[in-house]
């Protein structure tokens, strides 16, 4: 762990595990590759994602089921692992959010503030680090109009990114800006290797 972790730093409101789990922590899942769906009438909806590696499932499912919502580890028609809700009626309002149109298109909601129990779960779902000693959260390759307004909700945070890999993921730089990556999301949740999980490197910058 590098130096500037042995300072306590100043907990930031924004931070994971500032307030109690919940459902609207699970637009993180919809920054990744996440789904939700409406059914029917459009009283009850489903949330899905294939997390980043089959390994993390464990870890998505306990972190799902803290928020009231559990889900289920399914086997997707192309042979990957992703994690699914039942129909539910409490996610009727996070679908209202995040899909507009006709044929429902996800989109992030006008202003939307990203914090960071939605950060924690989008790091576990589709973040890694990269050789360079930066963090990356994946973008949904499906859903190009929800990068911008991403890029802009992370900026917004404190942690302002840069796109890469054509445009599907933000990289998170620099040891300050990593180090705020670190304080927003918590440590690792259990299950998952330190060396996925954001973490600082180096000495502090000047």
């Amino acid at each position: 762990m590098c130096s500037i972790l042995r300072t306590v730093p100043q907990l930031s409101l924004f931070s994971a595990g500032t307030r109690p789990s919940g459902v609207r922590d699970l637009a993180g899942l919809l920054c990744g590759p996440g789904r939700i769906a409406r059914f029917g009438a459009g009283d009850q909806a489903r949330l899905s994602v294939v997390p980043l590696d089959a390994g993390r499932v464990p870890a998505v499912v306990a972190a799902c089921t803290a928020t009231g919502v559990p889900v289920r580890a399914v086997t997707t028609a192309t042979g990957e692992v992703a994690v699914r809700s039942a129909f539910r009626c409490d996610l009727v309002g996070l679908a209202a959010d995040w899909l507009t149109g006709g044929p429902a298109v996800k989109t992030v909601p006008p202003g939307w503030q990203l914090d960071g129990a939605a950060l924690r779960l989008w790091a576990l779902v589709a973040g890694r680090p990269d050789e360079r000693g930066g963090y990356l959260l994946l973008l949904d390759p499906q859903a190009p109009q929800t990068h911008l307004p991403l890029l802009a909700a992370t900026t917004r945070l404190g942690i302002p990114p840069a796109r890469v890999a054509g445009g599907t993921a933000l990289r998170i730089s620099g040891t300050r800006r990593v180090q705020r990556l670190v304080e927003l999301v918590g440590p690792a949740p259990a299950g998952v290797p330190d060396g996925d999980w954001p973490r600082c490197w180096g000495r502090r910058a000047g």
